[in-house]
């Protein structure tokens, strides 16, 4: 297959329905569940994702659902939704707007529409992109940096608690040395800053798939490249992320040898 357009419209259509119920309850104080890893849920994550599921069942029944609280479906589907309502429950609960929903299509194993809607914060950004038609940010063309020298480079870290307790950790206090300047934006929005050129690399060590899946399909069709931080592919086991504007990766990979995924 080939336009995987009509897939971003309804991905797209999904969040904005999502979006509706986020909005609804960050205005007010909701209930904080904690699932089994002790992590915060309530039930605008709920509510959200069966909203999306709505969306997508409705237009492909036939398509498979991935999902942050409400799992996975049995069985195999050449389709899959990988969806995570609200990325940042954390934030949200807080009452401060750096979360956002996660929508991604795998199909085959392979990632092919993404979208990352922040509703709240700034003005909102939405991010999207499908295989072989770009990426925008608030419908808006967007692409990765030009910069290719480390020393001019700035570079995010995201969770790295499993980094930081590796080997690996000693040259990523090098690699921190070497760039232009380090920061920890964090979640969706250093991805979206990547894809956007704002910034020119990302390193994370603690995740899941359903954090990144949408916005590896915007950073590559922004210009840009995602592995994980051992240099292998993007699956539904991915824990850690190395996304890149191209030009810096072996720059920075040269430097997270000692990781083992």
């Amino acid at each position: 297959m080939s336009d995987w357009t009509r897939y971003l419209d309804a991905a797209i259509e999904a969040a904005r329905a999502a979006e509706q119920v986020i909005r609804h309850y960050y205005s007010i104080d909701v209930e904080v569940m904690r699932k089994a890893d002790a992590s915060p849920v309530t039930v605008a994550d709920i509510e959200a994702e069966r909203e999306i599921k709505r969306v997508l069942s409705a237009a492909w029944p036939e398509h498979g659902f991935y999902g942050e609280e409400l799992g996975r479906d049995d069985g195999e589907h050449d389709f899959l939704w990988l969806i995570d309502p609200i990325d940042g429950t954390k934030s949200f609960v807080r009452g401060y707007p750096f979360f956002s929903t996660q929508i991604a299509l795998m199909y085959r194993g392979e990632l092919v529409v993404g979208v990352s809607n922040a509703p709240l914060f700034g003005d909102g950004e939405l991010a999207c992109a499908a295989q072989g038609a770009g990426a925008t940010l608030n419908g808006g063309a967007i692409a990765v940096s030009e910069i290719g020298d480390l020393s001019e480079a700035s570079l995010s870290l995201g969770n790295t608690a499993r980094l930081a307790a590796s080997p690996a950790w000693g040259a990523t206090g090098e690699l921190i040395g070497r760039v232009s300047r380090i920061r920890g934006y964090g979640d969706f929005y250093h991805y979206h800053l990547l894809a956007a050129g704002r910034i020119d690399a990302v390193i994370e060590s603690d995740l899941n798939i359903l954090d990144i899946a949408a916005l590896t399909v915007i950073v590559r069709e922004a210009g840009g490249d995602v592995t994980t931080l051992g240099g292998a592919g993007i699956d539904l086991d991915t824990t850690s992320l190395l996304a890149t504007n191209g030009r810096l990766r072996g720059a920075v990979s040269a430097y997270l040898t000692g990781w083992s995924d």
